[in-house]
């Protein structure tokens, strides 16, 4: 598989999964920990546009700011909520994974199977000791 690119806070659960069951695919993907080096307008515009997601769809709530500046509002429009975003990327729910079969935020972390070659073994192991089982190899995702 060509370049597979993670979009990932390594302080997230979630995210280090997903690295994680990448990793056990035999892929070594490009990391971009988005809080040191935040995607710009236009890349998060056409990370929206690859995962069919509005800008309100990958807005993270907690640990963010989301509350303090009332982002649930639906006064803030779309390029509104996107200057929120680049003064607080923590605001980006997170992973989000790009591979040649698309894009899209793995939540829950699993979801990054199906941009993914089956998994080189049976089973993955979550952090939290979920175990999740591979797709049979030849089975398309």
């Amino acid at each position: 598989m060509n370049q597979v690119t993670i979009y990932h806070n390594p302080r997230c659960g979630t995210s280090r999964n997903a690295l994680a069951m990448i990793r056990a695919c035999g892929i070594e993907p490009l990391i971009i920990e988005y809080l040191q080096t935040p995607p710009g307008r236009d890349e998060l515009k056409s990370l929206l546009s690859q995962m069919g997601l509005s800008v309100r769809d990958v807005l993270r709530q907690k640990g963010t700011p989301y509350d303090e500046l009332d982002l649930g509002n639906p006064k803030w429009t779309d390029e509104q909520l996107l200057d929120f975003i680049g003064q607080h990327p923590i605001l980006i729910n997170r992973p989000i994974v790009v591979t040649p079969k698309g894009a899209r935020l793995c939540r829950p972390s699993e979801q990054v199977l199906d941009l993914l070659p089956p998994l080189q073994q049976s089973t993955f192991t979550k952090e939290d000791g979920e175990v999740v089982t591979a797709a049979p190899i030849g089975r398309q995702r």
